[in-house]
């Protein structure tokens, strides 16, 4: 059907794959922005449960060396038609249908044997080249995955339904998958390549990237990307899911809205950042917030919000900007909640005094897998910055700064569950004293696997913020949300 692989490469749009050598006209495209045209994506129906894993995929066929060529051809005929500053003149939708009539007629023009079904194949792949992120759109435009994990050109793993299963979607070369990966980067003005191999990024739906490319990454570029839902998560979904009772939904509600100091811990992937985005919407609007983040994902619903992110050094290694450097500055910009979407490091010490100083309801998210080892973790990143406090005083300055854990986790199943609400209380001889409101005990698991548990109250009575909700007029909501977990307890 298609002839021979040619010696000469693909052509290149936007960064999405390798120019051929012998095609000057194809390097404009590269670095002018007019063809960085945003797809226009059919909005996805938004899956409240998981489709089953053994559900079939629709099969991509196998790329052989005869389609690319065949693609590189057409690729090449297009870009010696069309007129690229034009086409960024048009809506992402009006743009693709402008490619596709041009392709068709190229394709009849030089008379490719090729059926329908080839034919849309080839039309789209070419659309997502030049306008999108080539062999990824697919994977982008569905709202049912949670990540995307490209080990080199030959390998695709998603996340779909807190699983990990392997995509058909593959790359030409690791030449194209570079080449988008650079053009990921680049719209947030960062590199890629040799000399800055590592590289967070973002996509414009805020979605977080991350690019490791040889000569760090053995067998080609390593491609991670963290999917956001277009339809952001609000606690009352994560209840339908069982992630939490209502009850618990409650009390977290007021802990966001009476001003509460929380660090929410959690592993990775156990849904840290979007229950911090749950949080966020008891935040009153009239409140100015400040977020600090190392790859901007929050999304914050509230007017009054700065948004802040680190910079990483520049070639000559300078111009960095640390998360640290980001928490002291915003102490100057007179916040009253300050946000950090990943603490890693010594800004800790920052953010406890933010919180200590006036700052209440600062909220932040830390790796860690109990509260009580967040609690160690943050004494440890306390020392990481060098600061040479008696341990003791670093646990005071804890106890009287950090209000509520929420500790967040994936099960073995693939589920994301709240396993605890802890308060912490104060300091008894040298120990930080905790207590939890709340906590998920696993009973079992059914026949297909799936684990059964239920969540239940520690029976504290009063919440050590009990005085905080009765400032906010909170107090009887918080009674009957304790009352209520308490009783459905003892059933």
């Amino acid at each position: 059907m298609f002839g021979k692989r040619g010696n000469e490469g693909f052509g290149k749009a936007g960064g999405a794959i390798a120019p051929p050598p012998p095609a000057p006209a194809a390097a404009p495209a590269a670095s002018s922005p007019s063809i960085l045209v945003e797809p226009s994506r059919e909005p996805a129906r938004q899956q409240v449960t998981p489709p089953p894993m053994h559900a079939p995929q629709r099969k991509r066929p196998v790329r052989t060396d005869e389609y690319y060529d065949t693609k590189a051809q057409v690729f090449s005929a297009l870009i010696d038609t069309i007129d690229l500053s034009q086409l960024s003149k048009l809506d992402g939708e009006s743009a693709r249908e402008e490619i596709r009539d041009i392709v068709n007629d190229i394709i009849t023009i030089k008379n490719f044997a090729m059926s329908i079904s080839e034919q849309e194949e080839l039309l789209e792949d070419i659309c997502n080249d030049v306008l999108g992120y080539g062999p990824l759109e697919p994977l982008l435009a569905r709202d049912d995955i949670a990540d995307i994990m490209v080990n080199g050109a030959g390998q695709t793993f998603i996340e779909v339904g807190g699983k990990t299963i392997e995509s058909e979607i593959r790359f030409r070369d690791n030449a194209q998958l570079l080449s988008i990966c650079q053009r990921i980067v680049s719209q947030v003005g960062r590199r890629v390549d040799e000399s800055s191999p590592i590289c967070d990024a973002r996509l414009p739906d805020g979605s977080r990237v991350n690019v490791i490319a040889p000569p760090l990454s053995i067998d080609g570029p390593a491609l991670t990307i963290r999917k956001f839902k277009k339809d952001k998560l609000t606690l009352d979904q994560l209840v339908r899911f069982g992630a939490i009772t209502p009850e618990g939904a409650t009390v977290l509600q007021i802990v966001g809205r009476v001003r509460c100091n929380v660090i929410i811990s959690g592993g990775t992937g156990s849904g840290k950042t979007t229950l911090l985005n749950c949080l966020t919407n008891y935040i009153d609007r009239d409140e100015r917030v400040i977020t600090c983040e190392d790859t901007a994902e929050l999304q914050l619903q509230q007017p009054h919000v700065v948004r802040l992110e680190t910079r990483p050094p520049n070639i000559e290694g300078e111009g960095e900007i640390t998360m640290r450097d980001l928490v002291k500055n915003c102490l100057r910009m007179r916040p009253e909640r300050i946000i950090v979407g990943e603490v890693r490091g010594p800004e800790v010490f920052d953010l406890l005094q933010a919180m200590n100083t006036g700052h209440d309801g600062s909220m932040g998210t830390i790796h860690a897998n109990t509260p009580r080892e967040c609690l160690s973790r943050i004494e440890s990143m306390i020392a990481m910055g060098g600061f040479t406090l008696p341990a003791k005083t670093v646990r005071e300055i804890i106890s009287t700064s950090v209000d509520v854990i929420i500790q967040a986790a994936r099960l073995r199943d693939g589920s994301r569950r709240i396993t605890q609400i802890t308060e912490v209380i104060g300091m008894e001889g040298d120990v930080i004293i905790t207590q939890d409101l709340m906590r998920y005990e696993i009973e079992g698991e059914d026949a297909s696997g799936r684990l059964i548990g239920r969540h239940m109250s520690t029976g504290v009575g009063k919440p050590h913020f009990w005085d905080r909700a009765r400032y906010f007029n909170e107090e009887k909501r918080l009674a009957a949300a304790l009352d209520s977990m308490e009783a459905k307890t003892k059933e």
